[in-house]
């Protein structure tokens, strides 16, 4: 019987993919040493004037939440060292994605040097880019899924892939905003109330989407509604205060985990096989 994970017979192609996504994330884990301010560099909260910190605009999240980062980075540390076993050099998922897959890698890490060295507005580009090519990556995961396809398979690509989508969502509204918040006016501030929960609005609105169309994955939801409930806490509880944003984003993050839950729970009531991650 052929393996539904196998495409063919090795290639020196897939070697060459394989050295380019532990390349690729070996650069992400340098460039994020660098950025952490461990290598000398300049920790992120306080690059470009501290632009990017929990306080610095009304859509930051608090600080807390940017510890999903060591999850996905060390998701796409394991998913680097395990997608080099000979086991995995000619699967067909590995072929599909893998190149992909290093490509965020590269942009993620090329945002933090970008940080680092180069101006607010780039990074609002970078992580543009950095979320686009991660939401055609997530939509690729989506429909190159299997029912063979194993556990390893649905942990380090799909769920790994899933959280890092997520949290850049609203990490690029937070860039975004930070952008904005730099350039705007005075009055400003007396309308961010009112954008604020715009803006969280459309982000429930974007990760409902994302649920119904994945058919009920957690992953995505997963990371915005932890984004989004940081940026609750630190608008009640940090400056700058904002209680309507304050409010709208945890009951916005409460949202956006109901809907994959809801969707997981009508499927099995359905006899359908609820979504993997």
């Amino acid at each position: 019987m052929t393996n539904a994970s196998s495409t063919g017979s090795p290639d020196g192609r897939d070697i060459v993919r394989q050295v380019a996504v532990i390349s690729s994330v070996v650069f992400m884990v340098i460039a994020a040493f660098i950025g952490s301010g461990a290598a000398g560099g300049t920790p992120i909260q306080e690059a470009l004037g501290g632009a990017l910190d929990s306080d610095a605009s009304y859509l930051a999240p608090a600080r807390p939440a940017f510890t999903i980062w060591s999850v996905i980075y060390g998701g796409l540390i394991l998913y680097a060292i395990w997608q080099a076993l000979p086991v995995q050099r000619a699967a067909r998922r590995q072929r599909l994605l893998g190149w992909w897959i290093a490509l965020t890698a590269v942009l993620n890490g090329g945002w933090i040097l970008v940080v680092q060295f180069g101006t607010l507005l780039l990074s609002v580009v970078t992580i543009i880019l950095l979320l686009a090519v991660l939401a055609f990556v997530w939509r690729r995961t989506v429909l190159t899924r299997e029912p063979g396809d194993g556990v390893l398979d649905s942990v380090l690509i799909d769920g790994v892939t899933g959280l890092h989508f997520g949290w850049v969502t609203i990490a690029t509204v937070a860039n975004i905003t930070a952008q904005l918040t730099q350039v705007a006016d005075d009055g400003w501030a007396d309308a961010a109330g009112f954008w604020g929960v715009v803006v969280l609005l459309v982000a429930l609105a974007i990760g409902t989407a994302i649920s119904v169309w994945s058919k009920g994955r957690i992953t995505p939801a997963l990371a915005i509604a932890w984004g989004v409930l940081w940026i609750g806490v630190g608008r009640i509880a940090d400056e700058p205060r904002q209680t309507a944003i304050g409010v709208t984003a945890i009951l916005v993050a409460v949202l956006l985990l109901a809907v994959p839950v809801a969707i997981t729970v009508a499927r099995r009531v359905r006899g359908v096989a609820p979504a993997r991650l």
